[in-house]
């Protein structure tokens, strides 16, 4: 007998509705794994407590670093290194840039008592750590002075400290003094100052 006169059997109808109910139910599984929240800082965070007690910078020496525990290889090959050399020298925010890229590699399992624990099912997501803020130091650069002034500025203190003790200096010294002011010294000159300057009243 062929097949054209048989009786239809339920099989072909079946194997087809499975086929559509498949389609159906990967395309709305695909459409919500699309949609699935990300993981928010808060989750982290609860994650981190439950790991290291809250503590990103922690390094118990137990083999696991930073507020979410990884190990150095997990650290490196989810870009950690780009950060800093271990997890517990990094910030909070890099530490969650890479843990994103775990989540995404391995899922929560590779947390698995403390995700488990805290119901953690949120989806990973892209995130960029903000750069770490640029420190430059404000150096106060004492202005260096004219040698001659720095002479000419010590004489007129001793000058003044000599006139108030009431001793009077000669005009022509202090005007000596006033008509040299500006002019370069003679290097021996600023040698000898600098050698007995402690002389001076001030």
């Amino acid at each position: 007998m062929s097949g054209r006169h048989r009786k239809p059997t339920s099989t072909g109808r079946t194997a087809a509705k499975v086929a559509v109910t498949g389609a159906i139910f990967g395309t709305a599984a695909a459409a919500l794994a699309g949609n699935a929240s990300a993981a928010p800082d808060s989750d982290w965070d609860r994650l981190a407590q439950c790991e290291a007690g809250g503590n990103w910078g922690i390094n118990t020496g137990n083999g696991f670093q930073g507020g979410l525990q990884f190990s150095p290889s997990t650290w490196t090959a989810h870009g950690g290194g780009e950060y800093a050399a271990s997890a517990n020298q990094a910030t909070r925010e890099q530490q969650i840039v890479v843990a994103e890229k775990v989540l995404a590699s391995q899922g929560w399992g590779a947390w698995p008592s403390c995700s488990s624990q805290l119901g953690l099912s949120s989806g990973p997501s892209e995130r960029v750590a903000p750069s770490a803020p640029s420190w430059a130091p404000q150096v106060n650069v004492p202005q260096v002075q004219d040698p001659s002034q720095e002479v000419f500025s010590a004489v007129d203190r001793a000058l003044t400290v000599v006139q108030q003790q009431g001793i009077a200096v000669p005009q022509q010294a202090l005007d000596f003094v006033n008509s040299a002011k500006g002019a370069p010294l003679d290097p021996a000159v600023i040698d000898f100052f600098q050698a007995n300057k402690g002389l001076l009243p001030s």
